[in-house]
């Protein structure tokens, strides 16, 4: 798991390129999965660390396509360019496909009902309410 989590890691830091609210939610989001997958026996440690690194990974694409990071825009863009990034590190089609289910999914819950998304969704949420404090 380590050596998929450094090279998924290195391939989302690139992608974001300078920016670093992005590149830290994703680590953040990522940490709290990984302390989830601990109570988790069922969940795929592989598929919720990949989803966890890449789930905002549409939001460049977004910007640029749409002129908004809103929900609907970051899981119409962020599969794509997720399957591509995961493609090139060799990970099997069955687990590209379940995330890309889950990045697609990430904002919109009850649509993906799997441990691996429940995981990555709480996650996130998490990330997202102390962002929220912090700003309040």
């Amino acid at each position: 798991m380590e050596v998929l989590k450094d090279r998924l890691t290195r391939s989302m830091m690139e992608y974001f390129g300078q920016d670093e609210r992005l590149i830290q939610h994703a680590l953040r989001v990522t940490r709290y999965a990984e302390d989830s997958l601990r109570y988790e026996e069922s969940a795929d440690g592989d598929g919720v660390i990949a989803a966890a690194i890449l789930h905002d990974i549409g939001i460049p694409e977004a910007e640029r396509k749409h002129g908004s990071s809103a929900a609907e825009y970051q899981e119409l863009e962020g599969p794509p360019i997720a399957r591509e990034l995961m493609r090139q590190e060799g990970l099997p089609e069955r687990m590209i496909e379940e995330v890309c289910q889950i990045i697609a999914h990430h904002h919109t819950p009850g649509v993906v009902d799997t441990v691996n998304f429940e995981v990555v969704y709480r996650a996130d949420v998490k990330v997202n309410l102390e962002d929220k404090a912090l700003l309040a």
